[in-house]
């Protein structure tokens, strides 16, 4: 089985200036995918980052730099407009990888999923970080590269080419990967 997994599509990443200018096409791009998930009966789940205002979510580099960020409740914390995230599974995580203190793990196991495909933002930190992490679970990636984005576009293109190669995972076209779900049957 495979799933889709839409990443940290909220309001407080698309502040940078690089990613806004590619906001809608992102989002765009994400609905297509959730629409053709849906349409043939394979699972997606939305996750996003939250923390706490109380420091005890917070990463490294935040404790270190004494600034919170992605409050829970908050305008920032929010999915962006337009996104399909009516109706969706949500998780919400609070380090890079979606499998770090998540129990992301145990739902893909009880939707029987081996493959996920992963879109959103940002490419080289949450999107790599998950992937890598998947890879360690023996669960295959296949990166959707019209619904991934970064504010670091050098950065991104070095990590999906590591990850392709090291990790055997897969970079396709949203045609690409709606072609294979035509095929696919949950």
């Amino acid at each position: 089985m495979i799933a889709l997994l839409v990443i940290d599509m909220q309001n407080a990443y698309f502040e940078d200036p690089a990613l806004a200018a590619r906001q809608d096409t992102l989002v765009d791009a994400c609905n297509e995918l959730l629409t053709a998930f849906s349409a043939n009966g394979h699972k997606a789940l939305l996750i996003g980052t939250e923390h706490e205002r109380d420091k005890s979510t917070w990463s490294l580099n935040m404790l270190d730099d004494g600034q919170g960020f992605i409050f829970r409740g908050t305008e920032q914390a929010q999915f962006v407009q337009g996104l399909a995230a009516d109706g969706l599974p949500q998780l919400v995580k609070t380090r890079d990888s979606a499998f770090v203190g998540t129990d992301l793990l145990a739902r893909l196991r009880n939707w029987d999923v081996d493959e996920v495909v992963l879109a959103g933002v940002s490419t080289h930190n949450c999107i790599a970080q998950t992937a890598a992490d998947a890879f360690a679970r023996n669960i295959r990636v296949t990166y959707a590269k019209d619904a991934v984005g970064s504010e670091n576009d050098q950065a991104a293109e070095d990590m999906l080419r590591i990850l392709a190669a090291e990790y055997r995972q897969a970079v396709q076209t949203n045609k690409e990967i709606l072609g294979r779900l035509a095929g696919l049957h949950p």
